[in-house]
């Protein structure tokens, strides 16, 4: 990686340009007949610009989901797995770009209780790239390679680092750097031995070259040609399980979204071996209750939902794997009855542990995109944690993910560890319909990225939407709250005294968080309003939308 020289603008007028912000601040809803939301500005400039040269929602989601590969690398890269919902002006797609693990993978090679999330073991196939040719191939309107021409220019001649972007380089710096066998990822991702800073200008000439390839191709070179011949030479030369047969056999899965009412509207997620169904069991859940009638920020809802989100992660935790492995459907999962039930289950006045398993943290970016006839795209990307393994193909830009390590080693177990097979996976793109008069018409394509803060985003941002009213911006601006294990729940500042009070009464153990931040999610949205869209972007991100 290559990087400009920092100007007095930066470094020499003593302005702090870190992203350190004193205030709180507020944004606005942004309208337009066509937009894209990304956590990023330069990915969300190069959908629309994609939008500008004719292209559809598809490809201005693929042209920002590239772009995010160059510009977030801290959360995703080109050897990842991505989800998409999308409306096609007529009706849902789910779209499963998750891949399997090696046919050669062993769990004999794993020492220990957990999967590992570091080297080859933990690398499945990735994804992403295979989906991002297939959904183009389906509903594209430009030609591929102008779908990605704006990220590979944006590798090739550089790009100024976004601060949070900034800061996330600098801690995933701090445990790459020191690992023994990581010299790829540090040539790969480090300027002079340091990660970069906020407003330094990076250059990626090994991603630009890659994406260059996967453009001409149709992306057919990332499984069957050149790169696909690199990432099997290096996994040999590692003793790493990944070989081309794998790539090769690689496929997206296409099918139709799980979903759920919820007071006048739907909520959709993808199934199989996605988290989604948690959001949805929440939901459910929710849904025997009356959230509308006390303020959104009262103790009274967020208990509820707590204890819902944690409902739906013990389900999720127990059953969610790989479709053919799953001993329970989705569908009797959310069968009324036994929603009904579970809501139950809830005490208005007591925290319960349900005995759902601890989350565990990732790192993702999550987009929308919409166009004037009517096509919406919901997508999300992920290497998982971070960079991912750490594994970084030599002269590629390709780090590839970890998302093995969401397998359990439980003997067993629906998602227990196994060649060939997809592991459990935290990133869902949402979307919302609602019914009309020729059937199911489109409302929102949203999302909340983060490891397993995603299910508990989902679920607070539709209910402050479908039982408060709010807009999207002010739901993704409302403080969050976040699960984390037993009753142990953290909780972002500026939540009413008397809320935190009430349910530590009840028994909730509560963190209050220096600050929003990541580390509760950063969302995107688009709803459907009259003969346009409106757009909202996350404050906890770099990103904005941008409209036309």
């Amino acid at each position: 990686m290559s990087d400009g020289t920092p100007t007095d603008a930066i470094v020499g007028a003593g302005i702090d340009c870190s992203g350190a912000l004193t205030y709180p601040s507020q944004r606005q809803l942004v309208f337009g007949r066509e937009m894209v939301a990304t956590s990023q500005p330069l990915a969300s400039e190069a959908g629309l610009a994609v939008l500008r040269a004719g292209g559809s929602a598809a490809d201005a989601a693929i042209a920002a989901a590239a772009t995010l590969t160059v510009t977030e690398p801290t959360t995703n890269g080109l050897g990842g797995d991505a989800f998409a919902i999308l409306w096609d002006g007529s009706r849902l797609h789910a779209v499963n770009g998750s891949g399997h693990s090696p046919a050669a993978f062993s769990r004999a090679s794993i020492g220990g209780t957990r999967m590992p999330t570091e080297g080859w073991v933990p690398i499945t196939v990735p994804g992403q790239i295979a989906l991002w040719a297939d959904m183009h191939a389906r509903f594209g309107r430009i030609a591929f390679t102008e779908v990605l021409r704006p990220a590979i220019e944006i590798a090739r001649e550089g790009f100024h680092v976004a601060p949070l972007t900034a800061k996330l380089w600098s801690r995933a710096a701090a445990t790459y750097a020191k690992r023994a066998n990581m010299e790829a990822w540090r040539s790969t991702f480090l300027v002079n031995d340091a990660p970069p800073f906020a407003g330094q200008r990076v250059r990626m000439p090994d991603h630009a070259r890659s994406l260059e390839a996967i453009a001409a191709s149709s992306g057919a070179d990332f499984y069957r040609g050149d790169l696909a011949a690199r990432m099997d030479r290096a996994s040999s030369d590692a003793g790493g399980f990944l070989r081309l047969g794998d790539l090769a056999s690689h496929a997206t899965a296409w099918g139709d979204t799980i979903s759920i009412p919820y007071r006048g509207f739907r909520l959709h997620e993808v199934g199989g071996n996605n988290q989604g169904i948690a959001a949805l069991i929440a939901i459910g859940i929710l849904a025997h209750l009356d959230l509308s009638a006390a303020d959104p920020d009262c103790a009274d809802n967020v208990h509820a939902s707590l204890e819902a989100v944690k409902l739906g992660f013990a389900d999720a935790h127990a059953h969610v794997a790989d479709p053919r492995f799953m001993r329970i459907s989705a569908s009797n999962l959310l069968a009324p009855d036994r929603l009904r039930e579970l809501a139950a289950r809830i005490s208005p006045s007591r925290a319960q542990d349900f005995c759902a398993d601890a989350p565990r943290p990732g790192g993702t970016v999550y987009l929308c995109a919409a166009d004037s006839r009517g096509q919406m795209v919901s997508l999300i990307q992920s290497n998982y944690t971070g960079f991912g393994s750490g594994v970084v193909i030599p002269g590629t830009g390709i780090a590839m993910q970890n998302r093995g390590a969401c397998f359990t080693l439980s003997a067993g177990h629906p998602n227990e560890a196994a060649p060939a097979k997809r592991p459990y996976h935290t990133i869902m793109p949402g979307f919302v319909t609602r019914s009309g008069a020729s059937g199911e018409v489109p409302v929102l394509a949203f999302g909340v990225m983060g490891g397993f803060m995603q299910p508990q985003g989902h679920v607070q941002v539709l209910t402050r939407m479908a039982d408060h009213r709010q807009n999207p911006q002010t739901a993704l601006d409302a403080p969050r709250w976040q699960w984390m294990r037993g009753l142990d729940v953290h909780m972002e500042p500026h939540w009413p005294e008397a809320t935190i009070q009430s349910l530590r009464q009840r028994g909730h153990r509560i963190t209050i968080a220096e600050e929003r931040s990541v580390a509760f999610g950063r969302g995107q949205a688009i709803l459907a309003v009259g003969d346009g869209f409106a757009g909202a972007s996350d404050l906890r991100a770099d990103g904005c939308v941008c409209a036309r």
